[in-house]
This record gives C-alpha cells, sequence and structure tokens, in this order.
C-alpha cells in the first residue's frame, strides 16, 4: 500500500512538473511574440511595456482565453457603449457580456492603449514614471480598471518573475516612433508630437493619429479656423502647467500661442504665473517665468 502511495505521489509530482514547464514555455513565447508590441505602444503613448505585457499576460491567460483566440481581446476590453466593431460574447461579470473583437492581437494592443489615454479616470497614471510599474499597477486598479483587489499584486509578480520591467528601459532607447507617415518626437517638457507636413490637416492628422480632431484642437489649444503651416508642432496629448526651464525671453513676432507651443506650457498658466491678462501678448525681449 505504502509502495502503491509513493507511485501516486510521485506520478502527482511529475504532473505538477510538466503542467509547470508547459506554463512557463507557454508565457515565454507570449512574451517573444509581443515583447515589441508592448515597447512600441509605449514609446507612442508611454505606457510601461512592462504593465501591457502583464496586463495581456493576465487578462489572455498567456494567450490561451477564448477571449483572446476568438476574438484576439487580450486585455479584457468590453464593448462600452462607443465601440463600433466586431463583438464577442463571453461570461464574465455577468453572463453572456460584450466583448471587444479585432482581427488581429496587435489591433488589441492599440485599442488598449487608446482606451487607456482617451478617458479621463486613467489620467493620473500618465503622470507617474514610466518605468514606475508598481504604482502604475495600484494606479489601475484604483482608477476601475478590474474588480479583483489583488490585481496590482498579480501584475507585479508577473513583472517580477519574468523581468518584463527591462523592457521598460529597452524600449526608451530606441528613438522616435512613426504613426503612418509621421515620426513621434518627445518635447524637452516631456509631450509627444508630431510635425505638419505640406499637404497635412488637422482632419487627416487625427485620421492618420487615430485620434480626434476636438481632442488634437484641445491639446494644442486652437480652434477649426486656425490652419496649420508646414513644420508647425502639433501635440498628441496635453501640455504641461510648467517646463523644465526656469524663464523664457520673447523673441520678435512671438506671440503668446507660439511661446507655449515652443515651450510645451499650456498657455493659462503662462499667463496666470506671468501675471499678463488672458489675451495679452508679451513684448520682445520681455522675460516669461515658465515655473
Amino acid at each position: 500500500m505504502k509502495i502503491y502511495l509513493a507511485k501516486v505521489f510521485f506520478s502527482m509530482l511529475l504532473l505538477v512538473q510538466f503542467n509547470l514547464n508547459a506554463q512557463t514555455k507557454l508565457r515565454q513565447a507570449y512574451i517573444e511574440q509581443f515583447k515589441e508590441v508592448a515597447m512600441e505602444e509605449m514609446r507612442l503613448f508611454g505606457i510601461p511595456a512592462s504593465i501591457t505585457l502583464a496586463q495581456g499576460i493576465l487578462e489572455s491567460g498567456d494567450g490561451e482565453s477564448r477571449l483572446a483566440k476568438e476574438g484576439n481581446n487580450h486585455f479584457g476590453i468590453k464593448c462600452h457603449l462607443d465601440w463600433e466593431g466586431a463583438k464577442v460574447y463571453h461570461d464574465d461579470d455577468a453572463k453572456g457580456e460584450c466583448f471587444r473583437k479585432y482581427k488581429q492581437a496587435q489591433e488589441s494592443y492599440r485599442d488598449h492603449s487608446l482606451f487607456l489615454r482617451d478617458r479621463s479616470r486613467y489620467a493620473d497614471l500618465f503622470k507617474l514614471d514610466r518605468t514606475d510599474y508598481k504604482s502604475w499597477a495600484y494606479g489601475l486598479k484604483k482608477a476601475g480598471y478590474a474588480t479583483n483587489p489583488n490585481y496590482p499584486k498579480l501584475l507585479i509578480r508577473i513583472i517580477e518573475e519574468n523581468q518584463l520591467h527591462q523592457f521598460d528601459l529597452e524600449g526608451g532607447r530606441e528613438g522616435t516612433a512613426t504613426i503612418g507617415s509621421h515620426p513621434v518626437f518627445i518635447h524637452e517638457n516631456d509631450i509627444k508630437y508630431v510635425e505638419v507636413g505640406m499637404e497635412d490637416s488637422w482632419e487627416s492628422l487625427a485620421m492618420e493619429l487615430e485620434i480626434s480632431v476636438d481632442r488634437l484642437l484641445k491639446y494644442n489649444e486652437v480652434g477649426y479656423d486656425r490652419l496649420l503651416s508646414n513644420g508647425d508642432i502639433v501635440y498628441l496629448q496635453k501640455k504641461r502647467k510648467k517646463a523644465k526651464q526656469k524663464s523664457y525671453q520673447v523673441q520678435q513676432n512671438e506671440d503668446m500661442y507660439e511661446i507655449s507651443q515652443k515651450v510645451g506650457v499650456r498657455m493659462k498658466y503662462l499667463y496666470k504665473r506671468n501675471g499678463l491678462i488672458i489675451g495679452a501678448q508679451p513684448e520682445p525681449g520681455q522675460v516669461l517665468l515658465l515655473r
């Protein structure tokens, strides 16, 4: 009897070890397949590659979940009212819930980036350092991304066990990314922007950059009537409240809007910090405080 029990126990240990090895291989294959995608999303949107990969791993079960296989949905993003694409139905918090369906997994990664960027409840996350994966993990839970109270710990464990934080550093050393025909640059005040070409308009930029015209206008503090000129800077996120440099000397023929675009500081803060009435223009040679 003892010999029989020992054989059963040994067989169970082998089975557990086999399953662990299989899971490890699945996870490593997943990381290898999507690490470049995650780093590209980080360069474009500022979301740590480690966080994106860990969420993909957790939400998709290493790419083996039904949502991942049938819908290429690696982040468990539900349809919501604004979704007009294909759908797949799955039991989650309720029975038969609607989830987004994609043609390719890469589309799921891009939609995940857009989902976080375009919802105000996640705005505070983008103020965090992109190497601070722990704050991002807890911030996602605080913002309501997941209902599981252990969600941050699960993400952090996946990141640290698989050393995913290395990709937060590697991704940042590869220079600018490109959306369509436009290289994406990082302003010295840590804001993403593109440079306008001869044929660009607000509408064509919005379509190519996958962002609404209204949001582009808001980020750049202009109305529909302002035309773009070759070489203009167009920001892809809000300008900052202050700059890293302390001051700026106004050049000939510069107005407050041009200065705001150049230094990456929102106009209302430039006016307030320098005691100017909104709409007033600075004089050439005047020194404006930026922080």
